[in-house]
């Protein structure tokens, strides 16, 4: 099971929209502790979150989401719906263009449900790597949310980097976690070989590594990383292990004009329950 932090995480979605859902009964946990009031959710809940997300961006009120819900539709039927309304917001500007991203990559989970395959997965040992970082926050882990942000991260610290002579010596590596407000700290890094550094626009420092972590390689955009984040979602589940540190994105080849090219190793430290 996961804790609302972690299940925020991993459905793309703000810890303070998943107790929103709770408050209206569009989404309930799957159980809250009975010591600490903690909710906690099950992987195969990340079907109805997407159903939820997916249906919300195409313009359907909250309480619209309820009743659809309640229907019980199949995936052939929203599906179908979803394809509809899709076409509608397709025709909008270029200001729409970040949620009709969101809207497919949903609906691409909602279609694979069934078939996600979690052969992929490796679970490995990640050393602890040294990162020039710079930071910034988003206002959920929605990647139209998250994308804006580090898209502008990287180039501001490879500048800060090229200034004082800093070369890059690895790969890019992102994580992420949660803020005090709900918000989402969105850390942009890249491995060098250099002293720590606290006192500048960015700063240097170790990451931790993992004794264990869940692995899968992403290929393509990480605009539709979702699937691949919800294929580690339900190989942790089902394999008796629970999420214990920042997801991290290691871009093992990713060029943000050749996005469709892009492979991104995804990272989730974990421990057994």
């Amino acid at each position: 099971m996961f804790t609302i932090g972690d299940f925020a995480g991993l459905g793309r979605v703000s810890i303070r929209m998943l107790r929103h859902y709770d408050s209206i009964g569009v989404l309930s946990p799957a159980a809250v502790d009975p010591v600490n009031g903690y909710r906690l959710y099950h992987a195969d809940q990340l079907s109805r979150l997407n159903r939820v997300v997916a249906l919300k961006d195409l313009g359907f009120t909250l309480a619209q989401v309820h009743s659809i819900l309640a229907d019980d539709l199949g995936p052939i039927e929203l599906r179908g719906m979803l394809r509809m309304r899709q076409a509608q917001v397709q025709s909008q500007l270029e200001a729409d263009q970040a949620r009709l991203t969101g809207i497919q990559a949903r609906l691409h989970i909602i279609e694979r449900e069934g078939t996600m395959s979690t052969q992929e997965v490796v679970l490995k040992k990640v050393e602890p790597v040294r990162l020039a970082e710079i930071a910034a926050t988003a206002d959920s882990f929605r990647t139209s949310d998250i994308g804006p942000v580090i898209q502008g991260l990287y180039p501001q610290l490879m500048q800060h980097l090229a200034a004082d002579h800093v070369a890059p010596a690895g790969y890019g590596v992102a994580y992420y976690e949660e803020s005090p407000d709900d918000t989402v700290i969105v850390h942009a890094g890249v491995v060098v070989k250099a002293e720590p550094v606290d006192d500048r626009a960015y700063r240097i420092g170790d990451l931790v590594g993992a004794d264990a972590a869940a692995t899968t390689i992403h290929h393509g955009s990480m605009d539709t990383c979702e699937v691949s984040y919800q294929v580690l979602a339900q190989w942790i589940d089902a394999n008796g292990y629970r999420s214990n540190g920042f997801a991290r994105e290691v871009y093992l080849d990713y060029d943000p004009n050749r996005t469709a090219e892009g492979i991104t190793e995804l990272q989730i430290p974990v421990e057994k329950v």
